[in-house]
């Protein structure tokens, strides 16, 4: 079948297919609706090495890292992500979903902390709140381990909590999938009432093929018994 008779097909059943395009288009204003647009806020943090290991850089903690330091940021990023934090974070007023991560490409230790929800001002708000939290977090690993202030290591903010931004891939995807499965539906319902309509053509001769059939010879006389007067 090419696409002239498709056409064709699609020309002769419109009355099957303009419902299953409009009930498409229904169902694609309806994920629309119902699929809220997500917005994502992000900050950009860095672990720094305490103030005692660099007195021999006078004092700059950008001339002196250690593979420690990207070890660090890999844990703080998973206590942030569990349970126990996401409790916390809640009772601190977070909304949405946070997530805490080694930035990718990352030469040292650097994190990025990320807000997605539906209110770009709870977001934005939620992702301050945890870019302090992780601070907190950090003194409080140390804390724990009896480390003294000045060998404690430190967290800068390199990209304060950014202004959130639209994420649209996942109403986009979810729009696609419905329109193209709504205009496939309509497609086979088309074809299949074409299917159903078409039935099987019967011959039947044409009147000039039944003229143009000789008849049947009449039966010959009987021949008259010999000697007959």
């Amino acid at each position: 079948m090419d696409l002239a008779e498709i056409w064709r097909v699609m020309r002769r059943r419109w009355y099957v297919l303009l419902p299953g395009l409009l009930l498409t288009a229904a169902l694609a204003a309806a994920v629309h609706l119902l699929v809220p647009v997500e917005y994502r806020s992000q900050s950009t943090v860095t672990l720094l090495n305490s103030s005692k290991a660099t007195a021999a850089f006078d004092g700059n903690p950008f001339l002196s890292t250690q593979a420690s330091l990207t070890g660090m940021a890999d844990g703080l990023a998973r206590n942030l992500n569990s349970d126990g934090s996401s409790a916390a974070l809640k009772a601190m007023g977070v909304t949405g979903l946070h997530e805490a991560k080694i930035a990718d490409n990352a030469q040292g230790p650097f994190l990025w902390l990320s807000v997605t929800g539906p209110d770009p001002a709870a977001v934005l708000k939620s992702d301050e709140l945890l870019t302090q939290y992780a601070e907190k977090r950090l003194r409080e690993f140390q804390t724990q381990q009896s480390v003294t202030p000045e060998a404690m290591i430190r967290m800068a903010t390199i990209v304060p909590p950014q202004k959130p931004e639209a994420e649209t891939k996942t109403r986009l995807q979810y729009l696609v999938m419905a329109g193209a499965l709504g205009f496939v539906l309509s497609l086979v319902a088309t074809f299949f009432v074409e299917a159903r309509r078409r039935t099987p053509g019967k011959h039947r001769p044409a009147p000039d093929e039944a003229a143009a059939a000789p008849a049947a010879p009449a039966a010959a006389p009987a021949a008259e018994p010999a000697g007959s007067p």
